[in-house]
Formats: C-alpha cells, sequence, structure tokens
C-alpha cells in the first residue's frame, strides 16, 4: 500500500495559510509493523510536517517503543525514557510525579489521563488526574466559568529532563480512552482577550518555526544569537512556582527552590542549548525554549562587519536577572499561541500522533470530571545528540 499525506483537518480558529506545511494525517503506514524503506519515509515527512497523526492503531507499549527507538541510532543511552527510566515515579519532589505512571515491562512508557483504572498493562491500580491549570497557575478561571466549560493551557513545554540527559527528538501520544463531552473554551486571561474553543481534552501544538518566522528583525536577531541555560534539577526547582494565566512561563515571584536546597546536582550536566533549533531535514529553525526552565540567556555579539543600529544587545550579554529575562522569552514565544496559530487535536480511541518533539511546543488543556476515564500512552526517549543551532551563516542572515 502507498503511504500517502493529507492536511490535517484544522478547526475554524486556525488560519490555514500558516499550517500549509505543518502537520498531516498518514496512512498506508502500520506503525506495528514497517520496512526500514518504509520508515525513511516517514522520519523525512516528520520532519518536514512536525506532527503526523494515524487513525485506527492498535498499539501495543512494545510497538510503540520501536516506532519511537527507530528515530534513533544504536547508542544504549537512548533505550531510556527522556527523563529516565522509572525516574520519575521515584521523585516525588518533581511537579510531572503526580502526571506520569511508568508501564511496568516497558519502563519507556508513561501513562497519563484521568479517573481511577484498574489492571492496566501491569499496573493494578492507579488514580490519574487529568493536569489543571487551577493547581500551577498564579490564578485560575472561577468556579462558575469553569463549570460553564472555561478552561486555560496548562504549561507550554517540550519534552525534555533539561539536565543531564538529551532533548527526545520525538514523542508519540497513543489515545486509549477518550471521554467526549462539549467543546471548552480557552481563555488567556492576559488582557488580550484571546480565547480558543478547543475539544475536551484537547493536546494543543504550535510550530517553533511559526514561532520564529513572526518574530520582528530585532527579536530574530537576539534569537539566532542567543543560548538558554536551564536551572539544576529543573522539574523540582520549579515545583512551587506559579505559571502565569496562558501556560507560557512562570511567574516572578522567588519561590523556585535555592540550587543549595536542592538534591544533590552537578554544574557539568546542566543544559545549554540554543534557543533556535536547526531542522535536520528542512534546514529551517525553530524557536524552541522550555521557559519555566530558563534561569540565564547568554547572548553573543553581532558577527564582524554586522550592522549594530536598532539591535538588542549588539555586544553580547550574560543575562541573569531571571524576571527580565522571563519577560523577554514571553515576547518573543507569546505571539506564536495566538489562537490563529495553535492545532488543538481532537482526540479519538486508537489516534496515535507522532510529533517533532524539537519542532513543535504543546500543552495539555482542559478539565475533566473525576469520573471522566481518560487514558494514554506517551513515549519520548533520550537522544543521541543534542539539538543542532544556528550555523554561521544563519547568524550572518538573522543578525
Amino acid at each position: 500500500m502507498t503511504i500517502e499525506f493529507t492536511p490535517l483537518p484544522l478547526p475554524d480558529s486556525a488560519e490555514a495559510s500558516n499550517f500549509l506545511s505543518f502537520g498531516r494525517q498518514v496512512t498506508g503506514f502500520d506503525p506495528t509493523n514497517f520496512t526500514a524503506e518504509e520508515f525513511a519515509t516517514i522520519e523525512d515527512a516528520l520532519y518536514k510536517h512536525d506532527l503526523l497523526l494515524f487513525r485506527n492503531v492498535d498499539l501495543s507499549p512494545e510497538k510503540q517503543y520501536m516506532l519511537n527507538r527507530a528515530f534513533e541510532s544504536d547508542d544504549p543511552a537512548c533505550d531510556d525514557f527522556g527523563h529516565g527510566n522509572n525516574e520519575i515515579d521515584k521523585n516525588k519532589n518533581s511537579i510531572l510525579h503526580p502526571d506520569l505512571k511508568t508501564i511496568p515491562r516497558v519502563p519507556q512508557i508513561q501513562l497519563l489521563g484521568n479517573g481511577t483504572i484498574y489492571n492496566h498493562e501491569g499496573i493494578t491500580h492507579a488514580t490519574l488526574k487529568h493536569p489543571s491549570h487551577t493547581t500551577f497557575h498564579k490564578t485560575r478561571v472561577s468556579p462558575v466559568d469553569e463549570a460553564k466549560g472555561t478552561t486555560r493551557f496548562f504549561r507550554w513545554h517540550i519534552d525534555a529532563a533539561l539536565y543531564d540527559r538529551r532533548t527526545p527528538k520525538v514523542t508519540t501520544l497513543y489515545a486509549i480512552n477518550v471521554p467526549k463531552g462539549p467543546k471548552q473554551t480557552c481563555r488567556y486571561d492576559d488582557g488580550t482577550g484571546d480565547e480558543l474553543p478547543v475539544p475536551l481534552g484537547t493536546t494543543a501544538f504550535v510550530s517553533g518555526k511559526t514561532m520564529f518566522d513572526i518574530l520582528p528583525s530585532e527579536l530574530k536577531s537576539l534569537a539566532v544569537r542567543s543560548k538558554a541555560k536551564y536551572a539544576p534539577l529543573p522539574y523540582v526547582w520549579m515545583a512551587p512556582a506559579h505559571a502565569v494565566s496562558t501556560g507560557l512561563g512562570l511567574e516572578s515571584e522567588d519561590l523556585e527552590i535555592p540550587y543549595d536546597q536542592l538534591p544533590p546536582w552537578e554544574e557539568a550536566k546542566r543544559m545549554v542549548l540554543p534557543v533556535l533549533w536547526k531542522n535536520p531535514v528542512t534546514g529551517e529553525l525553530h524557536l524552541q525554549v522550555h521557559p519555566c526552565g530558563v534561569v540565564e540567556l547568554l547572548v553573543d555579539p553581532i558577527p564582524e562587519g554586522g550592522g549594530k543600529e536598532g539591535v538588542l544587545y549588539p555586544d553580547g550579554v550574560h543575562l541573569t536577572d531571571l524576571k527580565a529575562i522571563r519577560e523577554l522569552l514571553y515576547e518573543m514565544q507569546r505571539p506564536g499561541i495566538a489562537p490563529k496559530l495553535v492545532y488543538p487535536h481532537d482526540w479519538n480511541e486508537r489516534d496515535v500522533v507522532l510529533f517533532h518533539n524539537r519542532g513543535v511546543l504543546h500543552s495539555v488543556v482542559g478539565a475533566f470530571n473525576k469520573d471522566q476515564i481518560r487514558t494514554l500512552h506517551q513515549c519520548n526517549l533520550v537522544a543521541s545528540d543534542n539539538p543542532s543551532g544556528p550555523t554561521t551563516e544563519d547568524v550572518k542572515k538573522w543578525s
């Protein structure tokens, strides 16, 4: 059977001109049984389109792991879940601990969802809770509005440990149980009036390429010259902090755990990553920053011979003021999550979403009742390399 790619079904809120290359639905490919030639077609398509959707798939945890593993080298380090096998279960101080349960026989696969489940792939019993902005944001939607279906983005992020382990190249999400219900309204609550109709329990995606493409020239210049340094053990460090109302970063309230009160950590294992990540197939630049974890920005000077007029930090700078860094990153990233640029996936049971984790940001959205049972399997694996940043030519072009 021929592998075919068709555009994703977009909601009315999406501006189609911004999704010409983003996302494809795939037919003619079996994610559970494929040849090297078929996989090469899928791999190429993923980097060109950033998100691929497969419908009506019966995907065991073993087969899901093998699909992810195909994107990596033979490096044994790539056998591990992106945060380390069984590490989230053990680390109760991490903000990720309540959200993920490890499948015992395939520890690279995480169970997430909502409600109480029994005898699931070796898990005898677990109570799952769909992540809610009400436990993470500084402010929240009122209970009255929430009852009417108003919600928020939970946390825009990249799937990455951001400490010690290299950022996964891809993530797969497999929907097993999907409760249906009325649409909800995702409200930005940031003074813009922006809101987005979303399916119940959607996962929202935005393109890092688009996020960079729409920046004004002075912010493109800053982005192409910048690297982000992340906190040690960032998901423990940020646990007491609160997010802003869009889920795009943290409020600056000095609530993060001081470094000397964290579990033991090593400076050499902290991550310093480019703000822009280069697509290995298209060569395009994607603005890929996990805004919650960044604590420093290292900006290189304008290349020799480049113009400095209207440029931010033309001589380079090392920014350590956390509030200023967060405000600057928010200015760079907020335009890219405008309602017209968001793809809110409408889940069906047996959907597989495969996404380019180094090319998109995504967020959990919405709220379920405790009796609504939802189960999904997630997989991403430690990569064999770090993301590539801009080339010398890219820096000259965009500075």
